[in-house]
């Protein structure tokens, strides 16, 4: 393949290097799955960059319901807003890249929406973290940036599976001209599903290896279509977030809502409100010396979380006994119940149970031990929160 580009080093010197093919295909479909980077998500979506959760390889697809799998994807993804990405990776090399692989990702798309359960790419991905002694949440969590906990995030993909909101990227490292015709085609006339393709060339040059992805396939059209169909970021604050939580659950949680914002307020702590096109969020954070605490969230669908993730980081908390303390003193209260690994995530229950009659004092006095423990942790002044 013609081409090349040169790498200037610190020193000067310079390094040419040439466009390669990559050796196998198998090669090539290991690389995504150790970095799903190379899909472009900046690209895709420069406004919002797309970042990846590798859910398996070797997916199988069923012809019918309740059917073996006919059909094996190369990859699937998730994206940060749930929305299932099939990847299928082609070297340009292979003939099967002209026409072939058009018709087996539609293949792949149509019924993969028909025969696909969110249990099913669930339980796939589950599966990928035990073999690979990875934490499940964990993984979300670094996807949605910590925005949306895992129990939430599954429903946003089974309405994506359900609603058709779908997207098939064709991989390969030479994207034929006809193929870019057929992918723009394709892009233009399918909503909400998106298809675009990635060309991924390689570079070599003595020791080194450079990867140039490119994005292909967004007409001017298709991209104005679909953003237009798109939910916008809000920025939420108190009365936004009030309300729509009062909508969505009840004035009795929007009333618990008020009162810990009192609390929080009471005591010179820092609140900060999140950005979601559907869900909204605050933090409660507690300022430091040097540096700041966050010690639970709550969301608009109704719950609150506690940041043991973060927690683990902070003094006295770094340590597991103190991390389990704050966890017994948590399930002490009616209604709360925290297996024993939450105190390495951001396990979460019901607003709802801080209605009920005393509950809601015996939990700000667990925060208030919280905070205090916090501020003493890292001998900070001792002044109020």
């Amino acid at each position: 393949m013609p081409g090349g580009i040169s790498l200037l080093d610190a020193d000067g010197e310079l390094t040419e290097m040439s466009e390669t093919a990559f050796a196998a295909e198998v090669d090539f479909q290991l690389l995504l799955a150790r970095h799903p980077s190379l899909l472009a998500g900046d690209q895709i979506d420069p406004g919002e960059p797309r970042r990846w959760l590798l859910v398996a390889r070797e997916v199988g697809v069923p012809d019918q319901e309740q059917g073996g799998a006919r059909w094996s994807l190369d990859h699937l993804f998730l994206d940060q807003d749930g929305v299932p990405t099939l990847v299928e990776v082609k070297r340009g090399s292979d003939p099967r890249i002209r026409r072939e692989v058009v018709g087996q990702m539609l293949d792949y798309a149509a019924h993969s929406v028909l025969h696909w359960t969110v249990e099913m790419i669930r339980g796939w991905y589950e599966e990928r973290c035990e073999r690979e002694a990875l934490d499940a949440d964990q993984g979300i969590a670094a996807l949605t940036g910590g925005a949306v906990p895992a129990d939430d995030f599954w429903p946003r993909v089974k309405t994506n599976l359900q609603a058709g909101r779908v997207r098939l990227l064709f991989v390969a490292d030479v994207i034929p001209p006809e193929l870019r015709r057929i992918i723009e085609f394709l892009n233009r006339q399918m909503d909400p599903a998106e298809v675009l393709a990635v060309e991924l060339r390689q570079y070599a040059g003595g020791a080194l290896r450079t990867l140039v992805p490119r994005v292909l396939g967004q007409t001017a059209g298709a991209v104005e279509r679909k953003a237009g169909s798109s939910r916008p970021k809000r920025q939420w604050d108190e009365t936004t977030f009030l309300a729509e939580l009062a909508r969505r659950s009840g004035e009795a949680d929007a009333g618990v809502v008020q009162r810990i914002l009192d609390w929080a307020r009471d005591r010179g702590c820092q609140i900060w409100w999140g950005q979601g096109a559907q869900d909204g969020s605050f933090f409660l954070l507690v300022p430091l010396a040097t540096d700041r605490a966050s010690i639970f969230s709550v969301w608009t669908y109704g719950r609150i979380e506690i940041q043991f993730q973060w927690l683990r980081t902070k003094p006295p908390f770094d340590d597991e006994a103190r991390r389990l303390e704050l966890l017994d003193k948590l399930n002490s209260l009616p209604g709360v119940a925290i297996p024993r690994d939450g105190i390495e995530r951001r396990p979460s229950f019901p607003l709802r149970t801080l209605t009920e009659p005393g509950v809601m004092e015996r939990f700000l006095g667990v925060m208030d031990w919280l905070v205090g423990e916090v501020r003493g942790g890292v001998r900070a002044p001792q002044t109020r929160c």
